[in-house]
């Protein structure tokens, strides 16, 4: 259980670029709301994740929905996920319910086990992938995404003309 806001970071590689993405685990409590509404200003992509095996988490999604459309841009990539898929004989919440909230609010939907990892890292490159092509397709989708870097790859061989060095 996160309490209050918990960071991390990773570099993947996605359609030959190297992306480094930033995830922040806000938690769906309401004693940090106001500590987590200031994270979604800078956000172009989230995730939301409710637990199949406890229908209350699931009713709170639209919530949490409203929380990320009222305090981040119209263009953010939103992902609903229905996490510990791992306990099936335990689901609360059937893969049609989330399919179909996900589908009335123009979300994308993936089911996930944290406990396994089905699914986790397609569900970071799934957002990464769409964040990636709204910014190739329409420039910078967001002022604030003026902080995202894509790099290419390095080639990392030396054809003699490129100097060496550390960085």
């Amino acid at each position: 259980m996160t309490i209050g806001v918990e960071f991390g970071a990773k570099t993947i590689q996605l359609s030959g670029k190297t992306i480094k993405i930033q995830i922040w685990d806000t938690a769906g409590q309401e004693a940090f709301q106001a500590i987590t509404r200031t994270y979604y200003k800078g956000a172009v992509g989230a995730l939301l994740v409710y637990d199949i095996t406890r229908k209350e988490t699931f009713t709170h999604v639209t919530k949490w929905l409203e929380e990320v459309k009222n305090n981040s841009s119209k263009a953010i990539t939103v992902i609903l996920i229905g996490n510990k898929k791992d306990l099936e004989d335990k689901r609360q919440v059937s893969y049609e319910e989330g399919e179909a909230l996900a589908k009335d609010n123009g979300l994308m939907f993936l089911e996930t086990s944290a406990k396994t990892s089905y699914n986790v890292v397609e569900a970071f490159n799934l957002s990464a992938q769409s964040i990636l092509n709204s910014m190739q397709k329409d420039g910078n989708i967001l002022p604030e995404a003026q902080n995202i870097k894509i790099n290419e790859p390095k080639n990392k061989k030396n054809d003699g003309n490129s100097k060496k060095g550390c960085c």
